[in-house]
Formats: C-alpha cells, sequence, structure tokens
C-alpha cells in the first residue's frame, strides 16, 4: 500500500501538468472556432459562405427576400464557395448570375443541406414551390 501511494505521489505532478495543458490548449481551440454553420443560418434562410467551410462573409436569402421560381442573383462582389439551405423547398444553385443552364447548376433539398464546399462557385439561387 505504501508503495502504491509512493507512485502516486511520483506521477501526481506530471498527471496536474498534463490536465493543466489540456485544458489550456483546448480552451484556445474553442475561444478561436467559428459556429457551425446551423447556428449561423437560421431555419428557413438560404445561406451562402464566401469562404469553404463556411468562413468569410455570408449572405442570407428567405422568402420575404427572393421570390420562388424567380432567379436571384447573390451580390455583385460576393461568391459563393459554401451554402446551407434551411429552407424548406429545393433550391437550384447556379454558376451563373443569370440562372443560365450554360454553367454549372444543382438542385438541393430544403430542410437542411450543408455544403460545406461547393462543387463550383454558387453566384445565383432559386427557389422552388
Amino acid at each position: 500500500m505504501e508503495t502504491r501511494s509512493l507512485k502516486l505521489r511520483a506521477y501526481l505532478p506530471r498527471m496536474l501538468a498534463l490536465t493543466a495543458s489540456c485544458l489550456i490548449v483546448g480552451s484556445g481551440v474553442a475561444q478561436a472556432s467559428t459556429p457551425p454553420p446551423e447556428f449561423a443560418c437560421l431555419k428557413g434562410e438560404f445561406c451562402a459562405w464566401t469562404d469553404e467551410f463556411y468562413g468569410g462573409k455570408i449572405t442570407r436569402l428567405d422568402l420575404r427576400t427572393a421570390n420562388p421560381e424567380e432567379c436571384v442573383p447573390l451580390p455583385a462582389d460576393f461568391d459563393g464557395r459554401a451554402f446551407a439551405n434551411r429552407l424548406d423547398r429545393l433550391i437550384t444553385v447556379y454558376q451563373g448570375r443569370d440562372c443560365s443552364t450554360e454553367g454549372d447548376f444543382t438542385t438541393y433539398p430544403g430542410g437542411g443541406t450543408f455544403v460545406p464546399q461547393a462543387p463550383f462557385v454558387a453566384r445565383a439561387i432559386q427557389i422552388w414551390e
């Protein structure tokens, strides 16, 4: 029993130092991270970010700002490289600002579709009924 106490006393300072360093490093990571997209993009919104993995500037569209079945270009200086569809409708994302099918386009389901790395730069959307 006395031998165990001596071993524990010998390792205790090392264990405390390791625990303290893990807490310090872990708290720095938590402060530096950005909120997950489901918190940055609210239910009922389509959100696009200028950087992959939901970084950079964000733009938001919803049924108050975008009419269904109309082409809605993203702002002129905005190229979406990540996006989330939290509307309850299908959304088609277009490479061209005019919703042309000459460029790339893909339709995504509503309700919570998250695309951290868009397959092409998103410049316009169309919300479907």
